[in-house]
């Protein structure tokens, strides 16, 4: 089946919108277009174009854990948030270094995020992060007891907006930690939640 240029950027825009995750070029062409005469280069070209013209919307074509995907502009939550009854869960001070530890020394395991927050790592803060699926186990230590190693996700990628690991801000950079890591949508009760440091200071213990 052949379409033209147009008719391809609408295809593809249409899918993005409904799509529940980013979706790849090779995922595109493996679903919707999977019966369509197109070229890799095609659906690439079709991507920019739509991230051009969506540039100056409410709504912007973004390129996040390897895929592309539509959100809101970062500046209209504050009003946006109004739609929503329920408020976003709030995640304690512990629970966030947690991640950012594992985030920046990954694979890590819980005596490697301990050895840094210099507070032992709740089974409960754990928990939160692979039920929400910033986390998961990728191997274990060769050492006695072999711990399981963590790493971040994909969901984790797509859920702060990151393309890659790469684009995380370098340590030294607090307001950019602060801002990906300090605005996390239950305040969990965890034996850290009220140690006085932030994320900055804990990655670089």
């Amino acid at each position: 089946m052949q379409i033209n240029q147009t008719q391809l950027k609408q295809l593809v825009e249409a899918s993005l919108f409904v799509a529940k995750k980013p979706m790849s070029i090779k995922g595109l062409m493996e679903s919707v277009l999977v019966d369509i005469s197109v070229s890799r280069d095609r659906v690439k070209r079709a991507l920019e174009e739509l991230m051009l013209e969506y540039q100056e919307r409410g709504v912007q074509l973004v390129k996040v854990a390897g895929g592309y995907r539509f959100q809101t502009l970062d500046t209209l939550s504050p009003f946006l948030q109004k739609l929503w009854q329920e408020k976003a869960p709030k995640y304690s001070r512990a629970t966030l270094e947690t991640l950012a530890v594992i985030a920046y020394r990954q694979p890590a395991t819980r005596g490697d995020i301990e050895s840094v927050r210099g507070v032992a790592v709740s089974s409960q803060i754990i928990k939160t992060l692979s039920d929400r699926r910033w986390i998961k186990v990728v191997g274990h230590k060769e050492v006695p007891g072999r711990p399981a190693l963590y790493a971040t996700t994909t969901e984790f990628l797509a859920y702060f907006g990151l393309e890659t690991l790469a684009d995380l801000p370098p340590l030294s950079d607090a307001e950019s930690l602060q801002a990906l890591f300090g605005d996390v949508d239950p305040v969990e009760a965890d034996d850290n939640a009220n140690k006085p440091e932030t994320i900055e200071e804990s990655t670089n213990e």
